[in-house]
């Protein structure tokens, strides 16, 4: 024989396939995708749009719990209502005294504090004095308010005209009234310089100020508000029906305790203190609540690059069904083609991770800036966007690749030609 005679027991070996290492994976997959510029652009601007919208809405949601946060501590955290308790007859009770606003300015820790009460005027009816009424716009009823100087500053009251009255009003009983914007516009008055007055019966009343706004107490914009002084006078007012506090920040739980003291030292349960809630309980619910709520927007924002990841990864892989099926019969493995398709997937979602994330940045600084906000982000967001967008790259890239790795090289090639 010349040929070589094989050895008994001697087994064959079959040529191996070539192989595919990292390198080449890696070219082969930015190969596809740079195959298709315009496609890939596009899918990544979804991307894009979903992380940046994510790194946005967590930023902006942070930084605007800080601002609400604070308004809240500047304006609800520093409100407190002082008025009789249901033992001391409710709102008919007689138990906070007439100087309650200087008794509660004594105590550390109040900003301001004024009373407040209703006015029985005994069914009399508003009308304003006829040469400033061209219009005859009649009587109206209005609701009558009796205030100590104080209140204003409490409720943080804003004039439109004129002024508020003082302590001096008060003590002397004159007849002045201050009205609130809507009570004005019910009786035709828009301003002071002509010494305007209104009938409270007939009894006449000069009107001193015009509240614009104010922050607490909104009953009083459709009021006529005297000094209390007058209506202890005039119209029989026993006491104050309510105290209206304003603290500094963190001092409601003193003031709430030393308040009912300070104004019935005799029997403190007599007043009842309507305090906000602890501020740092509700600064957590706001900053959860919007938190949640961006979070949604952001995520769903995400779920569409996600599908667009999806479908154009599964469209390239019906569209090269040949050349998967070439590179089958060459030899590659269904995890050689499997594992490409993953990494252009993966490649896509990082690079609108990366782009989105620092897109998502500059849109918190320059809303932040426009506000004059103090920017506020958590730093893991900046940084943790692109690997979620790689994440949600390689899980949205997934059925595609499995389902180009099932592909029979024969099958393929048919379906290709």
């Amino acid at each position: 024989m010349t040929a070589r005679s094989r050895r008994p027991g001697a087994r064959s070996r079959r040529p191996a396939g070539p192989r595919m290492g990292a390198r080449d994976l890696v070219s082969e997959a930015f190969a596809g995708l740079l195959a298709r510029p315009a496609r890939v652009a596009l899918t990544v601007l979804g991307t894009v749009i979903g992380v940046g919208a994510l790194v946005a809405t967590l930023g902006l949601s942070k930084t605007a719990g800080s601002q609400i946060v604070g308004h809240f501590d500047a304006l609800s955290a520093t409100d407190i209502v002082i008025s009789p308790s249901v033992r001391a007859g409710g709102a008919r009770g007689t138990v906070l005294p007439w100087d309650a606003e200087a008794r509660l300015q004594r105590l550390n820790g109040v900003v301001a504090a004024g009373t407040l009460a209703d006015v029985d005027v005994r069914g009399d009816l508003v009308r304003s004095v006829p040469i400033n009424d061209p219009l005859a716009a009649g009587a109206t009823q209005l609701p009558m308010k009796a205030a100590s100087p104080g209140i204003f500053r409490a409720v943080h009251a804003q004039l439109s005209a004129g002024r508020f009255f003082d302590a001096g009003h008060s003590r002397r009983g004159d007849r002045v009234v201050v009205l609130g914007a809507n009570a004005a516009r019910r009786v035709g008055i828009s301003r002071v310089d002509d010494q305007p007055a209104i009938f409270i019966g007939d009894r006449l009343y000069v009107v001193i100020g015009l509240l614009a706004a104010v922050r607490r107490q909104p009953t009083l914009l459709g009021a006529v508000i005297m000094p209390e002084g007058t209506a202890r006078r005039e119209f029989g007012l026993a006491a104050p029906a309510l105290a209206q506090v304003e603290t500094r920040i963190g001092a409601v739980d003193l003031i709430a305790r030393q308040a009912p003291v300070a104004l019935s030292p005799a029997d403190p349960k007599l007043l009842k203190v309507a305090a906000p809630p602890d501020p740092r309980e509700l600064r957590g619910e706001v900053k959860n609540d919007l938190n949640a709520l961006f979070l949604l927007l952001g995520g769903v924002s995400l779920l569409v690059g996600a599908i667009g990841i999806a479908n154009v990864t599964l469209v390239s892989v019906l569209e090269r069904v040949g050349e998967i099926g070439l590179r089958r019969a060459l030899g590659a493995g269904r995890q050689h083609v499997a594992g490409q398709f993953l990494l252009e997937s993966t490649a896509m979602g990082l690079a609108g991770g990366v782009i989105g994330a620092s897109a998502g940045t500059l849109v918190i600084v320059a809303v932040s800036a426009a506000n004059t906000w103090t920017p506020v982000l958590d730093p893991w967001v900046p940084l943790g966007a692109p690997l979620l967008g790689a994440l949600i790259g390689l899980l949205s890239g997934t059925y595609p690749a499995l389902r180009a790795a099932a592909l029979e090289p024969v099958d393929a090639l048919r379906a290709g030609t």
